[in-house]
Order: structure tokens, then sequence, then C-alpha cells
């Protein structure tokens, strides 16, 4: 029977297909992410038996162990036997041991009319203590390369620097969705079909938005990321033949065209951002299986940033030990690495408001037409800073971090040769200079942060105000968090120049003017 993970036809030529981002369909049901299946008839499996244990309160699908004992779920995670049913059978046929957790619905917030279908996420099946063994997934059920490419080939591929990890599995994906339910990942191809590379807020990351879409991240440095993102993957899109070539023993097996001619890039880049969502970074492992494709992993797991539980590889399987206790029907957390928020929404499409490892960069750099240009990067170098360098603005140090600029800002300032000499010969980072000088520094910051807060098309107070009345689509109030946040930083900034400033001994000193300061971006 012919399989449909998705409402794309791939009997025409990739000239012939429209690409999905550019369609109007992307923000609506017909939006997919793996590729579509090939069209021909495929046998069906024979089904297989598997008992399966199911939270009476909701019929909610589980993977539990038999003994433990289980309590009621969220009455907001309710899920039908039949939604993750496969799914869940199948890792169960395939080897999983019994565990401590159970696969439940939420409800999707979109514009949609309510057409798009709950989301599974991991919860706790029974009450669980600090240090349970939530789950253990074998390896057997692990994507990883060592098993798309094999040992040999690995190092090789890898080290040409054109190919990632993600766009490896993503490839392998591809061509295991297109053999439909002859492959022994159609459950889970079919669950992040579902998912739709969609985190704990189901929304998709802003490398799927539409350009009215991405215009919710204007004055933010992030509108940038996106693109440079979208070349990177463009670019390894156009090296997909290398790796056909190179690992031909693979996908040998496959009987298709190679990757550029069997899939369209915005096909792919879909697919990407698919495994980009749910890819396991594990430790302590080969180089092969650094990077997996965990069933039970995220996005069906909860990322947060001030948790301590991760996803480890431990004697032949991956396990997760919580870190706290969970109530049965309660979502289970797991740490999402010290990412900032702008990486987070990039990759997994949601903002953590208590992210500690949040930050933005201020990039300053030497004017190249200052004279004594060459000094002042060796000054610099000397330092631990270079002649174009990035300061990140870590939330709640922001001004640690103003403090840390400024002796690099000050070389700009200088412009005589003997008091430049004298700085050369001493050590350490370059002392205050004269009030003037140390007013045009903080003045320069000053007008620099008022003017990047300006490129911001609303203020803080309007995005406070916009995030409490609640009405924002789920893409809208993702973006409004991002730029929200990145202002909350960017103004304690503006905070800690205008208290240097009170701190000037004499007030009414007008600034240095300063032909070669450095320019900050």
């Amino acid at each position: 029977a012919q399989s449909r993970l998705s409402l794309i036809h791939t009997n025409r030529s990739p000239e012939s297909r429209a690409p999905p981002m550019a369609s109007p369909a992307l923000s609506g049901t017909h939006h997919r992410l793996l590729l579509p299946c090939f069209l021909r008839r495929l046998p069906r499996p024979r089904s297989r038996s598997c008992s399966r244990l199911r939270l009476d309160a909701c019929h909610a699908d589980t993977l539990l162990s038999s003994s433990g004992a289980q309590g009621p779920p969220g009455p907001a995670a309710c899920s039908s036997a039949s939604s993750a049913g496969g799914f869940s059978d199948w890792l169960l046929t395939n080897g999983l041991p019994p565990g401590k957790v159970a696969i439940l619905e939420r409800p999707v917030p979109c514009s949609r009319g309510g057409k798009d279908r709950p989301l599974h996420f991991v919860a706790a099946g029974q009450d669980l203590e600090a240090g349970d063994v939530a789950f253990e997934v074998p390896m057997s059920l692990v994507v990883t390369l060592e098993r798309v490419l094999g040992d040999e080939s690995v190092a090789e591929l890898l080290t040409t620097n054109k190919l990632s990890e993600l766009a490896c599995l993503a490839l392998y994906l591809m061509y295991e969705k297109k053999q439909g339910r002859d492959s022994l990942w159609y459950p889970y191809i079919k669950e992040l079909d579902r998912q739709r590379g969609r985190g704990q807020l189901a929304v998709e990351s802003p490398l799927l938005w539409t350009e009215s879409e991405l215009d919710y991240l204007n004055g933010s440095p992030m509108r940038d990321e996106v693109v440079v993102r979208d070349e990177g993957i463009r670019r390894e899109y156009n090296e997909l033949d290398t790796l056909w070539f190179m690992a031909g023993s693979l996908f040998k097996q496959y009987p298709f065209d190679v990757p550029t001619e069997a899939f369209p890039f915005e096909i792919f880049k879909q697919a990407f951002v698919a495994v980009q969502s749910c890819v396991v970074h594990l430790q302590k492992v080969s180089l092969a299986r650094r990077f997996a494709l965990v069933p039970l992993g995220p996005p069906l797991l909860t990322y947060k940033s001030n948790c301590k539980a991760m996803l480890t590889a431990v004697d032949g399987s991956v396990r997760l030990l919580v870190d706290r206790p969970y109530k049965a029907g309660e979502p289970i957390i797991v740490w999402c690495g010290p990412q900032p928020n702008s990486r987070l929404l990039l990759n997994y499409g949601f903002v953590d408001e208590d992210n500690p490892y949040d930050r933005i960069a201020i990039e300053a750099s030497l004017n190249t037409e200052d004279p004594q240009y060459q000094e002042k990067r060796m000054v610099a170098q000397r330092n631990g800073k270079l002649a174009i360098q990035k300061f990140q603005v870590c939330v709640g140090k922001e001004k640690e971090t103003i403090s840390e600029m400024l002796p690099y800002l000050r070389l700009g300032y200088i412009s005589d040769p003997d008091e430049m000499q004298c700085i050369l010969s001493s050590e350490g980072d370059t002392c205050p200079v004269s009030p003037c000088s140390e007013r045009a520094v903080l003045d320069q910051l000053v007008v620099y942060l008022k003017s990047r807060l300006a490129g911001y098309p609303t203020t803080l107070d309007e995005d406070e105000s916009m995030l409490a009345d609640g009405s924002l689509e789920p893409k809208k109030e993702v973006a409004t968090r991002l730029v929200r946040l990145e202002k909350k930083m960017l103004h304690g900034c503006l905070q800690a120049a205008n208290e240097f400033i009170s701190g000037l001994p004499d007030h009414t000193v007008s600034p240095c003017p300063a032909l070669y300061a450095p320019e900050l971006k």
C-alpha cells in the first residue's frame, strides 16, 4: 500500500517541482520534512503482535515496565492508543527494554484552524526519583555514522570539510524513506515527519520560515545567522554526490538516482533541519558514534538549559538518568548543552527564558588606516585579543563585558607615538587615559548601543506588552521572546556604560576627537 508521509509526488522531474519554500502551502497542512516516498507498491510487513501497557486514565501509549506502579498523566497530556502505537510497537519489537516512560500528546498552538495533529512527547510513565533510569535504547535502534558509512569511510569523508554529520544522516534517512515500509526505520521516519522538526513550543527552525516570518527577527543578528546557515546547507547539498560516490558500497542498495538528481534542495533542507532538531551529541564515544539519532530522544524529549540530565552512551546502549523527581505524566526534561537562545531557536525552534548560557556578541576592530595599527595590534595580541575581536555579552554579566572592552577600545584613541611606545614597553592592559579620551570611549559605546537598540522595529516595553497579551501566533511569539532577551542584555550594557561615565572625575569635560577610533559592529 502507498505510504502517505508526504503530499509531494516524486514522479516529476526536479525541474518541474515547485520548491516547497516558495509555495504558500509551506505554512499550511501540506508542509512536510523528509523526502516523499517513491511511488511504487511495496509489500506490507506482516503484523507483529506486541503487548503494550497503557495508562488507564487516558489510554496513553506507554513503554512501561510491568512492575512499575503507574499514576495518572497530566490532564493536558492525553493521547490515543493508535497515535503513537506503531512507533512504540516498533521500538519494543526491535529490542527496546521495558522502561518507565510514556508517549503522550500535546496540542499544537497554531493558526491553521486546528488542522495540525498534536505532537508526541516523552513523559514519566510512573513517579520517578532523581537518578532513576527513565529508558535505555540499544545501539541497534540508534542511527549513527557508523551505521551509515562504516568505520573506514568516516574519517576520510569528514576530513574533506565539505559535509557535516547532519548532512550524512539526513541523506541516509531520505533514501530510507524512499523505501517506504520496506525500510527498518519506517516507523521512526514517520514519527520524525509528524514532529516536522518542531520542538517543545511546536515551532520550526527559522531556516524553514517564510520571508515575512523572518521579518519577526528584524534588528536581531539572528536574521543574518539564518542566511549564513542556509548558504552552508546549500553548499553541503552541492557536495552530496561526493558522498554518494565515496560511499558507493552503502548506497548501491538503493535503486534510485544520485542525491542531487533524486532530491530537490528544499527537500534536503527540510530533512537536514529535521535531523538537526533531534540529533544527540554523545560523549566519550568514537567519532563514528558522536552524532546520533535516538528514538525517544529529542524532539520527543523536552530541552531545558538549567537541567543536568543527558543522554549518555553506556554498554552498547543510550541511557537517560533523570536529574529530578517526576510525577506520572510530566514531560521528561534533558539538558540541551551550553547554547545561547539564538542557537536554540535556530536548531530546535524554541527560546529558554531561564537560559544561563544566553549571550550576544559585540564585535570591535582596530582601524586598519591607523598609522600605528601594527603596534596596536601587537598590544591587543599580547593581551589575548585579535585585531577583530568579538566580545561575548553573557546574560547577567553585562558590566563585566563592558569592563573587558574598555582597554581594547582605548587603544584606538591613542595618537601620540611616545605614548604608544610607553604602552608597548609596559605589560598588562592599556591603562585609563586622559578623562577626555575615556569619555570619548564611553560615548562611542553609548552611541553604538543606542543605535543597535534602535535597529529593532519594537521597543522592549512593546515586546513585554505583546507577550503579556498572549495572542501572538507561535513563530511571532518565539521571535519576540528572543529579541526581548537580546534587548535586555543591550540595555544592561548601556546601563553599565552610563555608570562608568558617572564615575569619571570631571563630568564637564568634552570628549577628545579620535581620527582612528575602533569600529563597533
